[in-house]
C-alpha cells in the first residue's frame, strides 16, 4: 500500500454504524470505492461492548419507525445468511410493582401511533386476548405488538422466577438479541469483496472538500486519503471529527457499565426475555456498609433512591449458562480520551438491585465467579437522546452517530438513512428529523428532551 489512498467515500469510524453506512452505500447505490478509517480496527471500542439487544418500542413514533426499519433490515440479513447473526426474538419484558401503570400503557399507545389498536393486547383476567408465552426464540414466528400482563396468575405461571411482588409485565414482542459482531463481520466481508478497504489509523487533520484530504497516522507511518465525500461515524469521538471540520457537534459521552458471568446456580431461565425492572431501587446495606459508602462522595449516591432500568438476560446458546446484566444509571459526562471511569463497586450494586427482581441473584452477592466480565462503553448522545444522521454543515460531509446505547439495534437503519442522504434516495418520514434540521424546531426538541428518560432503558 502506498502512502496515499483515493476513495469516493471515506468513513471515519469502523464500528457497527460506520460499517453499516459503507454497506448500504454499496448495497443500495453501488458505491464500492470506500475506505473505513479507525485507529482500533473494525468492531472495536463501544461496538465490542454492546449489549446486543434490540426492540421497537420507544415513546415517540418516529423512533419506533426507525427501529422497526432497522429490524426489517436485520431480518433480511438473517434470512439471507441462515441466521448467521444469531437473531432471537423472545422480546423485552418491562416489569413494575404498580398494579395499574396506566402511564406506561399510554406511552405504548403514543409510541405505536395509529397502529396501536391492532398491536396492544391487555391481559387482565377479563379480556379474551390470547397470550403466546416466549417459549420459542425463532424471530420469524414471534408475535408482533405488545402484551400487557396485569393478571397475577398469568404473570406467576409465565415468569415464575420473577419476584412475587411484580404486578405488571409489558411484553414487547418485536424485540430480542443478535450477534452484533457477526452482523458487522457480514457487512465488512461484502464491503471488502466489492473493493472497499479498511485503514487502521487516526485521522489527525482534514483539508478542503474538493476533494477532502485526510491526514491519517497509522502504525506504519503517515497516510493521506483523498475522498470526494466523508462520513463522521466516529462514535465517542464524533465531536473530534466535527472539530477537524470546524463544526461543533451537540454530543456528549457518558460511560455505562455491564457485567457478564456464568450463572452456575441456574437462577435465570434460558428462555427468559430481556427483562428490565422499571421501578426505582433503594439498595439494602448493613450499617457498616452504609458508613463506608458515606465516606466516599462518589459511592455515597448508592445510599439514595436509585433509578430503575436494571436489566438482565441469558447470554449465548440456550444450552449455555452465561447471563448479562446492566444498569445505565450513570449521568455524569466522561471524556473518552481519558482512562475509562470503571467503578469497582458497580457489580455489587447491580447484583443488589437485580436481586429485587430476580431473588435468586442474591446467591452471587459477594460471590461472583472469578471469570466474571466487568466492562463498559461510552454512550455518545445528544441531549434529547436521538441520533444525528445526515448532512453536516460542511459540503460533502455527512454524519451517522449519537446512537446512545442503541447502536447495534439502530446500525442498519442508520446506514441506510445516511446512504440515502448521500445517494439521493428517498428519505423515510423520520429522515429529516434525525438530522440537524430538527434543531430548527425548538418545541419539537424540547418535547423530545422531556421524554428522554423513557428512551434509555
Amino acid at each position: 500500500m502506498s502512502n496515499e489512498l483515493a476513495a469516493e467515500v471515506a468513513v471515519i469510524g469502523a464500528g457497527s454504524v460506520g460499517i453499516a453506512v459503507a454497506y448500504y452505500l454499496l448495497k443500495d447505490y453501488g458505491i464500492k470505492n470506500t475506505v473505513l478509517i479507525d485507529p482500533l480496527g473494525p468492531m472495536s471500542l463501544t461496538s465490542a461492548q454492546s449489549g446486543e439487544n434490540y426492540r421497537n418500542w420507544w415513546p415517540h413514533p418516529m423512533m419506533t419507525a426507525f427501529t422497526d426499519n432497522s429490524m426489517s433490515l436485520m431480518e433480511e440479513i438473517a434470512a439471507q445468511t441462515n441466521n448467521r447473526i444469531n437473531m432471537t426474538r423472545r422480546g423485552y419484558t418491562l416489569v413494575t410493582r404498580r398494579n395499574n401503570p396506566q402511564d406506561l400503557i399510554d406511552d405504548l399507545y403514543q409510541g405505536y401511533g395509529a397502529a396501536h389498536s391492532s398491536l396492544i393486547r391487555i391481559h387482565d383476567g377479563t379480556s379474551n386476548a390470547s397470550y403466546v408465552p416466549p417459549v420459542s426464540a425463532d424471530w420469524s414466528t414471534a408475535p408482533e405488538g405488545v402484551d400487557v400482563l396485569l393478571d397475577p396468575t398469568l404473570i406467576r405461571n409465565t415468569f415464575p422466577t420473577y419476584a412475587q411482588d411484580i404486578a405488571a409485565v409489558i411484553h414487547i414482542r418485536r424485540a430480542g438479541s443478535i450477534s452484533g459482531q457477526q452482523l458487522g463481520q457480514f457487512m465488512l466481508e461484502k464491503i471488502r469483496e466489492a473493493g472497499g478497504q479498511v485503514l487502521r489509523g487516526k485521522v489527525t487533520a482534514i483539508q478542503s472538500n474538493e476533494p477532502f484530504l485526510l491526514s491519517v497516522d497509522t502504525p506504519s507511518g503517515s497516510f493521506s486519503v483523498r475522498a470526494d465525500r466523508l462520513v463522521n461515524a466516529a462514535g465517542p469521538f464524533f465531536k473530534d471529527v466535527g472539530q477537524l471540520l470546524g463544526e461543533s457537534m451537540p454530543v456528549s459521552c457518558v460511560y455505562q457499565q455491564k457485567i457478564a458471568f456464568e450463572d452456575r446456580e441456574g437462577v435465570i431461565p434460558r428462555n427468559m426475555p430481556f427483562t428490565i425492572d422499571l421501578d426505582p431501587q433503594q439498595l439494602s446495606w448493613t450499617e457498616e456498609e452504609r458508613a463506608i459508602l458515606a465516606e466516599d462522595p462518589q459511592a455515597a449516591k448508592l445510599l439514595d433512591l436509585m433509578p430503575g432500568g436494571i436489566h438482565c438476560r441469558p447470554d449465548g446458546a440456550e444450552s449455555g449458562k452465561w447471563i448479562k446484566m446492566g444498569w445505565a444509571y450513570n449521568t455524569q459526562q466522561s471524556d473518552p480520551h481519558a482512562e475509562d471511569p470503571v467503578d469497582p463497586q458497580f457489580p455489587d450494586s447491580l447484583l443488589r438491585a437485580g436481586s429485587k427482581l430476580h431473588p435468586g441473584l442474591q446467591a452471587y452477592i459477594g460471590r461472583l465467579p472469578r471469570n466474571t466480565h466487568h466492562y463498559g462503553g461510552y454512550y455518545a448522545m445528544t441531549e434529547e437522546n436521538w441520533p444525528l444522521i445526515g448532512p453536516m454543515k460542511t459540503k460533502g460531509a455527512f454524519m451517522a452517530g449519537a446512537l446512545s446505547g442503541y447502536g447495534t439495534m439502530g446500525a442498519c437503519a442508520t446506514g441506510a438513512l445516511c446512504a440515502a442522504w448521500m445517494g439521493g434516495g428517498t428519505l423515510p418520514d423520520y429522515g429529516r428529523m434525525f438530522s440537524l434540521e430538527r434543531y430548527d424546531n425548538n418545541h419539537f426538541v424540547e418535547d423530545l428532551i422531556s421524554m428522554k428518560d423513557k428512551s434509555v432503558l
